[in-house]
């Protein structure tokens, strides 16, 4: 008997969020998601509360689809990521570097990836000043991973990734 998608990840769930994409793209995002969430590396800084990825969201033109991709020139759009966390020092690019480096060595050169990191205090702030910038590419990106909605990816956030 299989376990249920909302118990244990699942990474079709991240693919069928971005099923507007062909295979190959969907597989990248996905995997993408999955190692952000691994090698988060919060022990790096001294925080008031243990560090915790609150929501990854795809914005940008994979989000819009409208992205491109040309194999002559080998030109193509960048994944554009943005990931909230629940404290502002884990936006530090300390608890990133590993997260940042396992995923050039996983992905080499098939994509680039645009990473943004916010904290819960930024995208209060952002509504309260009505931010536009912020608030309406949060409104039409694709959530690829909400911590009260989406299960953990095993016995811990970190660790390895498999293929």
């Amino acid at each position: 008997m299989s376990t249920p998608t909302n118990d244990v990840y699942a990474r079709e769930v991240v693919m069928a969020r971005v099923g507007h994409l062909i295979r190959r793209k969907q597989g990248e995002i996905e995997k993408v998601t999955r190692i952000l969430r691994a090698f988060f590396e919060p022990a790096q800084v001294q925080a008031p509360e243990p560090g915790r990825i609150k929501r990854i969201v795809l914005i940008g033109p994979y989000a819009r689809r409208n992205w491109y991709e040309d194999k002559r020139t080998i030109d193509f759009s960048d994944y554009e990521l943005w990931v909230v966390v629940n404290h502002q020092l884990f936006k530090e690019e300390c608890c990133w570097r590993r997260a940042r480096d396992v995923i050039c060595r996983e992905l080499g050169d098939r994509c680039a990836v645009d990473l943004e990191i916010y904290s819960r205090a930024d995208i209060r702030i952002a509504k309260a000043e009505r931010d536009r910038f912020i608030l309406n590419r949060l409104e039409a990106g694709i959530t690829l991973y909400r911590a009260s909605r989406d299960a953990p990816l095993g016995g811990r956030e970190s660790g390895r990734v498999r293929p």
